[in-house]
């Protein structure tokens, strides 16, 4: 298979890191609007796999010229965008038009719903689209469905919808539970925060509304909210809140089996509560500002500053448990994740990256054999995706309790 990577940011970078050592990928093409940033990226693989890697070819190109887009994507049998969730829409349908697979990394739920809405037309060219590809959702969604799973086979068959008029029966899984979180093995206040993914996609999650189920029902409730003390061993106490796009499709996938749906971010306390206050006095808000200088939007200015005060290079580790629950019966995933030093890649590109490229490899190997619109939590095999990522040393583990 031959597989184009669409930015060659931290996250494009390790998706061409992890395809080129792929024994089923023939070549990489790793495109962005900054050469510089391409032929770097392509050195650092080189340099990483020797002669044992697939050839990866650094090319130009502007994500928001989809005709461009469409003509660099005959030829590949799948495309992953790694550049922001604006281009995102744009890309799904240049690969539509060009007959090749498209993965993303998401991080909007509007973008998300336009991709997945291209399903019918992706169908009938005969490839996937697989949006929310990354860490969470992505690599959550797909133990989350397979947590889901279990308990249905447990409980028998699925549920459907009760019948006009008559009181719907109580879902079989009273919660599903899902807690995420990249940070700083050795935080510094006051913020207790590295930035290990995109800045616009970080204020996206702290802006837009969550969707979650509540009751059994679909509801949106204001992210930052709800926090609740979260503990796992060897790290202090954490924050757990609600975020924008880490529920995905789940929603509507459970609707009427699972009562509670959540995607809950994990962070230090310290900078929730600077966060918070951030959010509250309008540091996000995209509405322009007339100053004496000129005109600017405080989300602007933020996202300016973070990238320049929030950057570094301090190791990090990325922490996600995922718990269903039904009745005393309670069955998790856990991921404890850390920076690795021999391939000097972050935790964040590993576990976000990694599982994107896994996705399409798998769409473009027929392993996901479904076409049209892909949902993790559904359509990709769990036993399949765990053991290569198992492979790529990131280890997650099952535990269940209860009788």
């Amino acid at each position: 298979m031959k597989l184009l990577v669409i930015g060659a940011g931290m996250m494009g970078s390790a998706a061409a890191f992890d395809m080129a050592r792929s024994s089923e990928v023939e070549s990489v093409t790793l495109a962005d609007a900054d050469i510089a940033r391409a032929q770097d990226a392509v050195q650092f693989i080189a340099k990483s796999h020797g002669k044992k890697g697939a050839p990866v070819q650094p090319v130009v190109l502007d994500a928001a010229d989809e005709s461009s887009a469409s003509a660099l994507m005959r030829g590949h049998t799948g495309v992953l965008s790694a550049v922001p969730y604006f281009f995102n829409v744009g890309l799904a349908r240049a690969a539509i038009g060009a007959g090749c697979h498209f993965a993303d990394l998401g991080g909007n739920n509007t973008v998300v719903r336009k991709t997945l809405a291209m399903g019918a037309e992706a169908e009938k060219n005969g490839i996937g689209l697989a949006p929310d590809c990354g860490l969470s959702p992505g690599l959550a969604s797909v133990l989350a469905g397979d947590l889901v799973r279990r308990l249905r086979t447990e409980k028998g068959p699925r549920r459907t919808a009760a019948p006009a008029k008559k009181k719907a029966d109580k879902p079989a899984i009273d919660a599903l539970k899902l807690y995420v979180g990249g940070l700083p093995k050795k935080p510094r206040p006051p913020f207790e925060y590295q930035l290990v993914f995109s800045v616009e996609g970080l204020i996206n999650e702290y802006v837009e509304p969550a969707r979650v189920l509540k009751g059994g029902k679909l509801v949106e409730i204001e992210p930052l909210t709800e926090p609740e003390e979260f503990h796992i061993r060897g790290f202090r106490p954490m924050v757990a809140f609600h975020t924008s796009g880490g529920t995905s499709t789940m929603p509507e996938s459970f609707q009427g089996e699972v009562g509670e749906c959540f995607e809950k971010t994990l962070r230090y306390p310290d900078h929730y509560t600077l966060i918070r206050g951030l959010h509250d006095l309008g540091f996000f808000s995209s509405e322009k500002r007339r100053l004496k200088s000129g005109e600017i939007s405080p989300r602007e200015l933020t996202s300016h500053l973070f990238l320049e005060k929030l950057s570094g290079e301090e190791p990090d580790v990325t922490i996600m448990r995922i718990e269903a629950h039904a009745n005393k019966r309670v069955l998790s995933y856990t991921m404890l994740d850390e920076y690795d030093r021999r391939t000097n890649l972050t935790s964040m590109m590993r576990t976000t990256a990694w599982p994107a490229s896994v996705v399409l490899q798998m769409m473009a190997a027929g392993a996901i054999a479904k076409r049209g619109g892909i949902r993790q939590e559904l359509d990709v095999p769990t036993d399949l995706f765990l053991r290569e990522m198992s492979r790529r040393g990131v280890k997650i583990r099952f535990a269940q309790t209860g009788r």
